[in-house]
């Protein structure tokens, strides 16, 4: 009765989201594997696994098997799936035979990185295995009227890779990728702590401090947040208190090239296009667009109005998994 479940899966850099047809978000977990370098045996996936970043004896490492948005570890990558797929088929209480999946990819991928993550899903005994482009996936989840003949521009900042389309029809009119997402900034701000401070902090603390103190480029009444770390000079445990303007200013690189992708993207857009633009505006979806002040920043410097996503961290799981019924007039477009 089962043997064709519908799944959606968004293969996020930072969040592996699996969408059922019948009861939605079934599985929202970070992509991250624990493995045992001795036995090479998965030990743990998801929450378990992040839980173990930075903790962890030294056979067991903790990996992130994606990077800027495409896999970088093929062979962790389908175990992870497998048992993320695994989980979702003991808690929906069914079998998951042979499932019908829509996972959606990076623009920017390219066919070698789209084989790849169609082969891990292949792998897993899935039926059928439809490929779907993130902006569109996005786009559906953002409930934007994607097959209408009406410009609908999102911007997809996620944990590896941020990108903007313009999309009519159903299609990509025009699309940007750049490899600027959530990671780059917490990276950004790991190196701040280190150069300004000599203190090593780990990814965590990092996206911590992202999500508390993080602002857009936009003026806001200064914050602080104690942070702890490793003294560099003298290696013993050091507290420091950092400010939101400090955090601002290790953000500001990263920020400008997305908004420099946002600009390069709308220049390409067709004249025709550029009307609706004006009247509809940006969605932004994506864990990054939840950065404090992003949308008042980002319609400052673009001149057109910009909203946030009514679930900007599901979007994409949530709009590939209706993308199902979409499947054939999408594909049709692509050609």
């Amino acid at each position: 009765m089962f043997s064709n479940a519908e799944i959606g899966i968004d293969l996020g850099t930072a969040n592996v989201l699996i969408y059922s047809k019948n009861k939605g978000i079934v599985l929202n977990e970070p992509s991250v594997v624990a493995i045992d370098t001795e036995t090479k045996n998965v030990l743990a996936v998801g929450k378990e696994a992040k839980q173990m970043v930075g903790k962890t004896p030294k056979n067991v490492i903790p990996i992130r098997p994606l990077r800027e948005g495409v896999i970088a570890d093929y062979d962790i990558t389908a175990q992870m799936l497998k048992e993320m797929l695994k989980k979702v088929s003991k808690k929906m209480g069914l079998s998951m035979r042979k499932p019908n999946v829509v996972i959606c990819t990076p623009s920017g991928s390219t066919s070698v990185e789209r084989r790849a993550i169609h082969n891990a899903v292949k792998s897993y005994g899935a039926k059928h295995v439809h490929l779907i482009e993130e902006p569109v996936a996005a786009a559906i989840g953002a409930d934007l009227p994607v097959s209408d003949p009406v410009a609908n521009v999102v911007l997809d900042i996620g944990g590896g890779t941020s990108e903007v389309a313009i999309i009519s029809f159903g299609g990509v009119v025009s699309c940007r990728s750049v490899r600027n997402g959530g990671d780059t900034m917490d990276e950004e701000i790991v190196q701040h702590v280190r150069r300004n401070y000599n203190v090593l902090i780990g990814e965590r603390t990092a996206e911590e401090i992202k999500i508390n103190i993080g602002y857009a480029l936009v003026d806001h009444e200064e914050i602080t947040m104690e942070v702890r770390g490793r003294d560099m000079v003298t290696g013993l445990p050091k507290t420091i208190t950092l400010s939101s303007g400090e955090v601002q200013s290790a953000l500001r690189e990263n920020l400008e090239n997305i908004l420099e992708t946002v600009r390069a993207t709308l220049e390409d857009c067709p004249p025709e296009l550029s009307g609706d633009i004006v009247d509809h505006g940006v969605v932004i979806t994506g864990g990054g667009a939840l950065l404090n002040g992003m949308e008042e920043w980002l319609s400052s410097e673009i001149s057109v109005p910009v909203h946030l996503a009514p679930n900007p961290l599901e979007s994409v799981a949530i709009g590939t998994g209706r993308s199902l019924q979409m499947i054939q007039k999408l594909q049709k477009a692509a050609k």
